[in-house]
């Protein structure tokens, strides 16, 4: 067995824990989801209220809070199999909170840009935040229409980790290039998501 493989089961057996523990207080798995929100939501007010004195620290405290969300994030839905509190609606509903998580998120950055009046970085995080949405968007359109359309590289957990790495690592300034990352690879995975849709659905007949 490698390390890594160590590690990852080490992972899969904490969380199961977590995950059983959680089971036992029957509680539902939408209240979970909602509580990854609301710590997604300090993260962002640690983005924010970060300034040129305390922004490495605030950083961290951010990246270390996204990383506690994340564990809602990684258990609401195994606790709802687990409790066979599986619904339809739940799905739709952490679908909806992963979207407000992300605006959080990427708000706290544009607060803190405008702070340190870096106007363009402003500019930078709003279209971020923007095309993050579309990502998310253009799937479930798309998904409405034709079944499936899971192309394109830049989910929501690729994003969440380079936000992370940028909050961690920015006493060297790595949240700015993170942006540029993010800016690009979503722009580019909206792109593919039209594209592979139009694909698709050219030869359909019209929607009445």
């Amino acid at each position: 067995m490698t390390w890594t493989s160590a590690f990852g089961k080490g992972c899969g057996f904490i969380l199961q824990k977590i995950v059983n523990g959680l089971s036992l207080t029957r509680i539902s798995p939408n209240i979970l989801t909602f509580m990854g929100l609301v710590i997604n939501t300090g993260a962002g007010f640690l983005f924010g209220y970060a300034n040129a004195q305390n922004n490495v620290r605030m950083f961290i405290y951010a990246a270390l809070v996204i990383i506690g969300a994340g564990i809602f994030d990684m258990v609401d839905g195994r606790v709802a199999r687990q409790t066979q509190q599986v619904t339809v609606f739940g799905a739709f509903f952490d679908s909806v909170i992963d979207r407000y998580s992300d605006v959080a998120l990427f708000f706290g950055l544009l607060v803190y840009y405008a702070r340190a009046d870096r106007l363009f970085y402003v500019f930078l995080a709003a279209f971020v935040m923007v095309t993050s949405l579309m990502v998310s968007y253009t799937r479930a359109r798309a998904e409405a229409l034709i079944g499936s359309c899971k192309v394109g590289f830049m989910e929501r957990p690729e994003r969440v980790v380079l936000i992370i790495l940028g909050a961690l690592f920015n006493r060297w300034g790595a949240m700015a290039p993170v942006l540029w990352v993010l800016a690009v690879l979503s722009t580019i995975t909206v792109i593919h998501r039209i594209r592979y849709t139009y694909e698709q659905t050219r030869h359909l007949a019209p929607v009445r």
